[in-house]
């Protein structure tokens, strides 16, 4: 094991067995500057912690139980140990991610299963303190007055949410199509500011701001990439959208994770089903992603994937392990797979703050 200061602390998300993993909690993996990886263990035993979130500035992990509808605070021990901090926060049915302010003032969980978006307030220490939730989501594509008796109401279905840089919050709803956007009010939790409404059927996923202010999203369903941008009321609208992948989606297929590559030129977006990797560039200003190539992701299910420096990590929930790949900082594409890790059912990459 090299030393401590040519190394990164990833914790990973994972699935335990009541979520059909084999995995035992939140895992801690040691990056190197050789871009290859160490499985340290499990930092702490936890129910199906499938998304993970850091602390800005405290040793302070989050974690959802996504099975068991609750969210957990931990705090750092040892070389990579995790305590828990106070007693489990209730949630929704089927937390799935979490995210923490920048400031360290709240942390928003996501509901998929019944579409609950949910602000629990921080203390100084980073424990969870006051529990808020946000107004429910209307579906916009089956609104009453367009339903039938024989249409079904879709689930809402929150997913991620995101800090945008203007101190405001987007969240994902892949069951309604919708981007929520709100506001924190101390006290109250978050109020709502407006929605954007997507294409029926596409399902935004997930998110991620670029430099310019856009927000690049990728639907699960439709396998697309959007990009939305705030005018100069603050309101977002839809600037472009397109295929996430340069050579289509398969039946079964379903889009994963969307991160930013070194310099925000470029965007990796995780295809599960193919098991692929799509490489897109991003055009002037912000306002349109361009597939450029897909490649083989190096495992099966890539459920999330981390862009660290000039390395590229790809977690593989079914295949149980983490592929690395170098990435050329002219073309943006990864090179051949330099490393699989494995790593019991991860689901999540998330570096240590």
């Amino acid at each position: 094991m090299t030393s401590a200061q040519q190394q990164t602390l990833i914790w990973t998300g994972t699935y335990t067995a009541d979520g059909g993993g084999q995995a035992d909690g939140i895992g801690a993996i040691a990056a190197n500057n050789d871009g290859t990886l160490e499985w340290l263990g499990t930092a702490v035993t936890a129910d199906s912690p499938s998304f993970v979130a850091a602390h800005p500035t405290l040793p302070v992990v989050y974690a959802v139980a996504e099975q068991r509808q609750m969210v957990r605070a931990f705090r750092r021990t040892g070389e990579f140990g995790l305590e828990p901090i106070g007693e489990p926060q209730p949630a929704g049915a089927a937390t799935c991610h979490v995210a923490v302010d920048p400031e360290g003032r709240f942390l928003i969980a996501a509901c998929w299963g019944d579409g609950q978006v949910l602000l629990y307030e921080l203390d100084h220490d980073g424990g969870i303190t006051g529990r808020f939730q946000a107004a429910p989501s209307v579906d916009p594509h089956h609104s009453e007055s367009h339903s039938t008796s024989a249409e079904q109401p879709r689930q809402s279905r929150a997913h991620a949410s995101l800090m945008l840089a203007d101190g405001r919050i987007m969240t994902t709803d892949l069951g309604h199509d919708t981007l929520r956007i709100w506001n924190y009010v101390p006290g109250e939790g978050l109020t709502p500011d407006h929605e954007l409404v997507l294409p029926e059927g596409s399902g935004p996923r997930h998110l991620v701001q670029h430099s310019s202010g856009s927000v690049f999203v990728v639907s699960e369903y439709s396998i697309e990439a959007f990009v939305v941008a705030a005018g100069e009321d603050g309101r977002f609208t839809l600037l472009n959208a397109g295929p996430a992948t340069s050579g289509g989606a398969l039946p079964g297929d379903s889009a994963a994770e969307i991160c930013l590559g070194p310099g925000g030129e470029y965007v990796y977006v995780g295809v599960r089903g193919s098991n692929l990797i799509s490489v897109l560039q991003v055009g002037p200003s912000g306002a349109v992603l361009s597939p450029l190539k897909d490649i083989a992701s190096g495992g099966n299910w890539p459920r999330h994937h981390l862009v660290r420096g000039q390395w590229l990590h790809v977690a593989h929930e079914r295949s149980g392990d983490v592929a690395t790949f170098e990435l050329d900082p002219a073309t943006g594409l990864p090179g051949p797979v330099l490393q699989v890790l494995k790593t019991p059912s991860p689901t999540a990459l998330v570096p240590a703050s």
